[in-house]
């Protein structure tokens, strides 16, 4: 299930020092705006110890995590929906994502001049707002514009598409986001094929210096303030001190290196499992002793559907799943030991699958 999240924000945020902890596939960081010229892409673990607690007791040849992919796209500036900086061409990469990681800079480093020459995380995150609103307005006149073609023959469901796109454009007009917008769910198909850019999930990092890993500082404060009302997450995470703990060889020297800090796990971990559940993610396993595995699935999918994750030929010849509760299987220590204590269920292709199972699917094509 390849599923996609955005790291944005406005330029020599420290973006791509965070993407470059995170993703499998490095880019090249610079301290000078408009530096990069192409969006990165890269594949990544998503960090659950409930995977390696399994793999503990299966012993297994391999051990497979689940991943999303990131796409690490440069900095923004003002008037980029109209071709400054990087311009449109990243904007439509925003698109492509189905969630939003907004990188805000809440440091000082006079190495690293800030493009609007000074730090201010609240206005950073309003350039960037505009400039995805001013994006999606344009996409929607566009369409208003094609709607009201069709209108003129007397299509009704083309009139009330209008009806919806200009409630819209109130909407951005008045420096909204999308995803705030009083709608009815069904009125949404209307807009749905536009892959509106504020209409995505959003979660907002404050980056810090080292020593505000821990607690922030003064400039998170500021980013807290001004989304007070908005159903968000805000996460604080240090990326240059994220950057020395991802090049330490062993797990002891990472584990050091976060105490010092006052951390007990690195923030990047907390933004990845932040990101899974933000895209409406959960994981089931499969353990074997060939592999071991996690498999990404969409929450309320059922048995039938979650195997089809696995391959088609699991969905097109499903008959059942044999599941098992993690917690049982940890407690018990084996699927053998689960079987005796009668906590093996065999459940049906409406079971809906839940955070956590371990299943085996018996199919027959």
């Amino acid at each position: 299930m390849a599923l996609k999240c955005g790291i944005i924000g406005i330029t020599n945020t420290g973006k791509t020092t965070i993407f470059n902890c995170i993703s499998k596939t490095k880019a090249q960081t610079s301290n000078f705006a408009f530096s990069a010229s192409k969006s990165n892409l890269g594949i990544v673990d998503v960090p659950d110890n409930r995977l390696y607690e399994i793999a503990r007791l299966v012993k297994p040849a391999k051990v497979t995590p689940a991943t999303v992919e990131i796409v690490d796209i440069p900095g923004l500036a003002k008037g980029a929906s109209h071709g400054e900086g990087i311009g449109n061409k990243f904007l439509m990469d925003i698109q492509q994502t189905d969630a939003i990681i907004h990188v805000l800079r809440c440091f000082d480093d006079e190495n690293l001049p800030h493009i609007e020459g000074s730090v201010n995380p609240v206005r950073d995150m309003e350039i960037v707002d505009l400039e995805l609103q001013v994006k999606d307005l344009d996409m929607v006149e566009r369409k208003i514009q094609r709607m009201e073609k069709t209108a003129k023959s007397g299509d009704k469901d083309a009139k009330r598409a209008i009806e919806v796109l200009n409630k819209y454009k109130d909407h951005f007009e008045n420096f909204q986001n999308a995803r705030t917008i009083d709608i009815e769910k069904n009125d949404k198909k209307y807009v749905s094929d536009l892959f509106l850019l504020t209409d995505k999930p959003v979660i907002y990092v404050c980056n810090v210096d080292e020593a505000s890993a821990a607690s922030g500082n003064k400039y998170v404060e500021k980013v807290k303030e001004a989304l007070k009302n908005r159903k968000t997450e805000i996460l604080i995470l240090a990326g240059a001190l994220e950057s020395d703990i991802s090049e330490l060889e062993t797990e002891g020297d990472r584990m050091e290196f976060l105490e010092d800090a006052g951390l007990s796990e690195p923030g990047v971990n907390k933004m990845i499992r932040s990101a899974y559940s933000l895209l409406n993610l959960q994981s089931f396993f499969t353990a074997a002793h060939k592999e071991a595995r996690a498999w990404t699935i969409k929450n309320g999918m059922n048995a039938r559907e979650a195997a089809g994750v696995i391959h088609s030929d699991l969905e097109r010849g499903f008959i059942r799943a044999e599941v098992i509760k993690y917690t049982d299987y940890i407690e018990l220590g084996s699927e053998n030991a689960v079987k005796e204590a009668g906590k093996m269920k065999l459940e049906g292709k409406d079971y809906i699958v839940e955070d956590g199972d371990l299943m085996f699917i018996r199919f027959n094509v």
